[in-house]
């Protein structure tokens, strides 16, 4: 079975063999949030893209210059700095911010260098009293204020009050604390555009991190970006997926400048294979799942579709983690699918009330062919209880399979290692193209063609 694409007065219409998610939601017994309602289908053109943008140290460095200091990007969640003195350095390419949490509970961050001779005030993450320089003394307050250095009377020309930390923007969405290097950038709250609107019914603030991966690729942060904003690679590279994953089916939206969204429906038979039984797709999709049958297999009953049968299986398993009737108000969508926003330029949050998946790719220092990406696991818990502590970061290098991380041991860690294998390849065949050009599909990458459109905003003011 096969998509075609058709252009309706500047929309894609987009046509497969199978249900469209739309028509799949026509089917719940709930009603259906009016942003998984929502469909833009905006046509963004067929141009190639230049391969220099992923190989060239040059673009690299216009990307730090002229994007990463000038937009807002997810530092840390706001549980890793909740008490006065915690702070978390966050670093992209070569700029390092700091931030932390005030005596009077306020959240303030700081560019990550001391005013005297720039050596770097804090790594990784702690608590302290106080911003000490290690090299010489020099201390400012937690509010970024000068409060003096050994031998002060050799620096007569220092005047305290103009001598505090520089700082950045700083806001909240979600549980995230983000950071913005640019103090004349617009607010956080109009950047993200829909998506706080979106996300409000899914309330990401009342999660905890329950597993948080980081590992380093031998890629160009954005080739491992544009792995997860497409569905399109599922057919070669995830094979064992397909019976239920309706990978041609997924949905792709864009709003603005700096939002996109693939819907992926699950429990259902992908519109490339045939003759699938619907037991194996509930069998195949609950081994390779995050949680296990301990082997037993299931047989549908008779006049129940397979996304019905695992929708209300995931409804009684996550009613009782969570302590609530998600049957009573909850699509099967927003148990099962793939809803997987993003928030240029590197944040990319899951939605629905099952564990919400989140990821964030950076490049590795300053270093343009190598990255990290970072998979986080957000799970809920029941209204009223403690909310358990955050996991910690567990670190790959770049030879490690996230399959070797505590928590994607499963099938889940396998599809990973599968992306994974592709982007160090990509890298190295980007050099060998001797077009100097990479091809898009107008729909089903179209995420990809948005984001780069919204890159070169920055790249060209």
């Amino acid at each position: 079975m096969s998509r075609a694409i058709e252009l309706d007065d500047g929309q894609i219409v987009a046509r497969s063999g199978g249900e469209s998610y739309q028509e799949m939601l026509d089917k719940e017994l709930n009603p259906v949030p009016v942003a998984l309602r929502e469909s833009t289908n905006t046509f963004l053109g067929s141009d190639n893209l230049s391969t220099d943008r992923y190989l060239s140290k040059e673009f690299h460095d216009l990307e730090v210059e002229k994007m990463w200091s000038k937009t807002w990007q997810a530092a840390c969640r706001e549980t890793e700095i909740s008490k006065p003195g915690d702070f978390y350095v966050y670093e992209i390419a070569s700029h390092s911010i700091v931030v932390t949490r005030t005596d009077k509970g306020e959240l303030k961050g700081f560019f990550n260098a001391c005013l005297h001779r720039g050596r770097q005030l804090r790594k990784d993450c702690g608590s302290a009293r106080e911003f000490k320089c290690p090299y010489h003394g020099f201390r400012w307050s937690l509010d970024g204020d000068f409060l003096g250095a050994p031998c002060q009377w050799d620096f007569p020309h220092i005047k305290a009050e103009e001598f505090s930390l520089p700082q950045v923007q700083i806001d909240t969405w979600g549980g995230w604390v983000f950071i913005n290097m640019d103090l004349e950038a617009d607010s956080l709250q109009s950047y993200m555009g829909i998506l706080p609107e979106h996300f409000t019914r899914w309330k990401p603030e009342n999660t905890f991190k329950a597993m948080h991966v980081e590992k380093v690729i031998e890629c160009n942060w954005k080739v491992a970006w544009e792995a997860f904003i497409e569905s399109y690679h599922t057919v070669q590279t995830h094979p064992q997926i397909m019976p239920y994953l309706g990978d041609s089916n997924s949905q792709y939206d864009c709003w603005g400048d700096n939002v996109s969204r693939t819907i992926s429906p699950m429990g259902v038979v992908s519109p490339h294979l045939e003759g699938v039984a619907p037991d194996q797709t509930v069998n195949d999709w609950l081994e390779h799942g995050a949680w296990m049958t301990e082997g037993e297999k299931i047989e549908v009953p008779e006049g129940l579709s397979a996304r019905e049968w695992l929708a209300q299986y995931y409804f009684e398993h996550y009613s009782k983690e969570y302590d609530v009737d998600l049957a009573s108000f909850c699509t099967r969508s927003e148990i099962m699918d793939s809803i997987l926003y993003s928030l240029f330029p590197n944040l990319a949050p899951w939605a629905g009330f099952h564990p919400n998946l989140t990821y964030r790719m950076k490049p590795y220092g300053d270093n343009h062919e190598m990255c990290t990406m970072e998979i986080i696991f957000l799970m809920r818990y029941p209204d009223g209880a403690e909310r358990p502590a955050d996991a910690p970061v567990h670190k790959l290098d770049k030879d490690q399979l996230f399959s070797a991380a505590p928590g994607l041991e499963g099938g889940i860690g396998r599809v990973f290692d599968q992306d994974f294998s592709n982007l160090k390849m990509v890298q190295k065949g980007l050099k060998n193209l001797k077009s100097k050009e990479v091809v898009l599909a107008n729909y089903q990458e179209i995420r990809i063609r948005h984001f780069h459109q919204t890159l070169d905003k920055y790249l060209n003011a």
